[in-house]
């Protein structure tokens, strides 16, 4: 099953999904970041729009990826989920990317263990005194040799994964840390099949790319929309055609409403729908079939997200 913001749903409910975007964020930091700063409402009434033009290209799911101390609100992501029709996946844990800047100071306190237990706190009783559980575990590392901190947040989201089945979803970028990050994962004993390498569209070497795939992880291009078409469809066609159709996971990394900004600084978001109105037209000019377009868009989020324990 996949565990929406309203509840679970069998994975085969999900449909299409646009499996990396966010619709707030709180760039201020993690000793700033605080729920004063924004209304709710206001937030709701100028992302709802966004939401809804997803259902206009057959897309019926979506996931959060914004963590705490960065701007999650589970309650306004429940509010567009039950305005909207639309499956909306939150997520637990930290983003230790952007020099740490998000994360909390008490947390250097903490071990892997202790961590864990916080996000697993949050599929167990719900998300900060709501009925609203996670669907995935959301980290983040910074690029090159993992720091003490990031490898930390690696090992607490191995544990946190063996404990409750949630996907590994983690912010790399980078050739270096994203194979750290896969090796942290396996010496804690968790199969690669559970570890999304977000952001892999980004990383130069395309034999680190391919290698991360043949591991058995899953590769996500979600900087769709804001790199040339060119480059997404001979990326993807690529990855096709080395046989990793069954590894790839596609999204914009779009929104988002900035708090702070007026407006949400409404006239910088990016919608989420380049996808749809200029992505799959192009790849099936290609010469992808509908049937294939959907086993990346629907089968594959479905399976990598299915809530599982994965062991190695």
């Amino acid at each position: 099953m996949i565990m929406t913001v309203k509840g679970p749903i069998d994975d085969d409910s999900l449909g299409r999904a646009l499996v990396h975007e966010h619709i707030m964020c709180d760039f201020s930091g993690a000793e700033e970041a605080s729920r004063d700063k924004y209304n709710q409402e206001e937030v709701v009434k100028t992302m709802l729009p966004f939401v809804e033009s997803i259902k206009d290209y057959g897309f019926s799911s979506f996931f959060d990826c914004t963590p705490k101390y960065i701007g999650r609100d589970v309650e306004v992501l429940l509010r567009l989920s039950e305005l909207s029709g639309i499956n909306i996946v939150t997520n637990t844990g930290y983003y230790g990317a952007a020099n740490d800047k998000f994360l909390p100071r008490f947390l250097y306190e903490l071990n892997e263990e202790e961590i864990a237990e916080l996000w697993i706190k949050e599929l167990k009783e719900g998300i900060e005194g709501t009925n609203i559980r996670p669907g995935f575990i959301k980290t983040g590392v910074d690029p090159f040799e993992l720091s003490e901190i990031d490898k930390k947040l690696i090992m607490a989201s191995a544990i946190t994964h063996l404990e409750t089945g949630l996907t590994i979803a983690c912010h790399t970028g980078e050739g270096t840390c994203a194979l750290e990050t896969l090796k942290v994962i396996k010496e804690s004993g968790v199969s690669p099949s559970a570890l999304v390498i977000v952001h892999a569209d980004s990383i130069e070497d395309r034999d680190v790319i391919f290698r991360l795939a043949e591991e058995g992880c899953w590769i996500e291009y979600d900087s769709i929309g804001s790199k040339s078409i060119e480059f997404h469809t001979g990326l993807i066609m690529e990855t096709i055609e080395r046989g990793f159709i069954s590894s790839l996971l596609l999204s914009h990394d779009a929104g988002w409403y900035t708090v702070g900004e007026p407006r949400g600084a409404l006239d910088r978001i990016r919608p989420y729908t380049y996808i749809g109105e200029s992505l799959i037209p192009r790849l099936i000019r290609e010469g992808l079939d509908e049937d294939i377009v959907n086993r990346i868009l629907v089968d594959n989020p479905a399976r990598a997200f299915a809530v599982s324990v994965r062991k190695l």
